[in-house]
């Protein structure tokens, strides 16, 4: 079932914690694309405290799960990344699409808004 607010794709990545620049300088070109589409509503990315080696991110789109899987993720510049970086994971990519829940459940906070 399509969501009227959008999807959510949520992906964690493990590497070696020696090869995170070289993961990063596949990753950036990447996002960089990725965040200039038009469907594409938010796109942040992590990195564990505990173990640098395990990097995730959560992209927000503005389109259905057929889309993200048919159009977007077959991209050229999609599987260029896939074919630079793929030999630096420890393990095939975790990555999880969801619906977003939408109005009333999600809620962002500018990093200069006083503490309550």
């Amino acid at each position: 079932m399509a969501s009227p607010h959008g999807i959510s794709l949520q992906v964690t990545v493990h590497i070696d914690p020696k090869n995170v620049e070289e993961f990063f300088t596949h990753f950036k070109p990447l996002y960089d694309r990725v965040v200039a589409e038009p469907e594409l509503r938010f796109f942040e990315v992590y990195q564990s405290p505990e173990d640098p080696g395990t990097i995730s991110w959560v992209e927000h789109w503005d389109c259905t799960i057929e889309w993200l899987n048919d159009v977007q993720l077959k991209k050229q510049y999609f599987q260029d990344y896939k074919a630079a970086a793929d030999h630096l994971l420890l393990r095939p990519r975790d990555a999880v699409i969801l619906n977003r829940v939408g109005p009333g459940y999600s809620t962002w906070k500018d990093a200069a808004t006083p503490e309550k």
